[in-house]
């Protein structure tokens, strides 16, 4: 007797795709051949339960889609601010590592400050890119335009700076009022045990990290050093120029300023004002580490930086739009990241 013929293996079938991935046959048969009218999250979904089916249409090999690098967009403010232009710097030089993971990003700088302009950007940016991480503008116009890309299945992360009630899918960037705080108990611990006034410079409050931060500062000198007096902010837009005019006149209107926090970009300004008038005594602090910032520290112009590992933080984007493209949790092995604070006799 011959032994019956062994069973056939069942051969998944565009049923089971379908069945699989919640949608139609005629979705399935529209992403297999690459054919417009489904949403990019969609499509994603389509293509992870057919490669794990092991599904091979009749042409032999999953479409190019499959295979096709996930398209990323990074959206920063143009301008001067130097933490900024390092960080998108960074972004070519990333390019090995981002290809390991299968994505392939590119950079688009913008005119900073204007939430109308960001808006219309990232819904431009959104018809050539399946995830885009930007630096947020606190404003109804942006939250709109990012509700608006998650309809269309289209992700966003925030980096630096995020936007409150928004439908983004994570935000990448220090906890900002706990920076606050941290750069107003550096000042006053520099400050030391005596009444003073301290001021503070700002990039733009229309950024939620500058507003935070300006909070976090404020409220730490109400609870533990009250007489330490925050006489000023002013807003220069990370411009060198803007901030060597606002530090001028308030050197002028307050010549015994002891402190200044500078929020956003710009130190350099600061510094020329402060060296023009003499007050190189006043204690500076400021935000990320560059050329001009190690250089401040090194001179003794600045007192301390508070910094984030750029590159960790391009990362943790990479790992965001890797793990919402394999259907994982956003945040899925991401750690918060480390707010670092760098002197002159630690600098790396």
């Amino acid at each position: 007797m011959h032994d019956p013929d062994p069973p056939r293996r069942h051969l998944p079938r565009i049923v089971d795709v379908a069945r699989l991935a919640g949608v139609s046959t005629a979705t399935v048969d529209r992403v297999l051949n690459e054919r417009p009218g489904v949403r990019p999250v969609t499509v994603q979904r389509v293509l992870k339960v057919a490669g794990a089916l092991g599904y091979v249409p009749e042409h032999g090999t999953l479409p190019a889609a499959a295979l096709r690098p996930l398209r990323l967009a990074f959206l920063l403010p143009a301008g001067n601010n130097r933490f900024l232009t390092m960080l998108g710097r960074l972004v070519g030089t990333l390019h090995d590592q981002f290809a390991a993971l299968s994505i392939r990003a590119r950079v688009d700088y913008i005119e900073g400050f204007k939430p109308e302009l960001l808006a219309n950007h990232l819904r431009q940016a959104a018809r050539e890119a399946d995830g885009i991480a930007f630096m947020a503008l606190e404003h109804p116009a942006v939250r709109e335009a990012v509700d608006g890309l998650a309809d269309r299945g289209v992700p966003t992360v925030t980096l630096i700076s995020d936007i409150a009630s928004s439908r983004r899918a994570a935000y990448v960037g220090l906890d900002n009022r706990a920076a606050g705080r941290t750069a107003g108990y550096l000042i006053a611990r520099f400050i030391g045990p005596r009444p003073a006034k301290v001021a503070i410079i700002a990039g733009s409050l229309s950024y939620r990290a500058h507003e935070e931060r300006e909070m976090g500062f404020l409220h730490l000198f109400q609870e533990l050093f009250p007489t330490i007096e925050v006489v000023g902010l002013r807003e220069g837009h990370d411009d060198e120029a803007k901030n060597y005019r606002q530090t001028k006149m308030l050197l002028a209107r307050h010549p015994d300023l002891a402190g200044i926090y500078n929020i956003g970009g710009g130190p350099e300004g600061i510094a020329r004002a402060m060296t023009e008038a003499g007050r190189r005594d006043i204690v500076l602090v400021g935000h990320g580490l560059t050329d001009t910032t190690r250089a401040l520290l090194i001179d003794g112009t600045m007192d301390a930086v508070i910094t984030q590992n750029p590159h960790a933080s391009l990362m943790d984007c990479m790992t965001i739009f890797s793990n919402l493209r394999a259907g994982r949790p956003a945040s899925q092995g991401i750690e918060r990241p480390r707010t670092e604070i760098v002197l002159r006799e630690n600098l790396p």
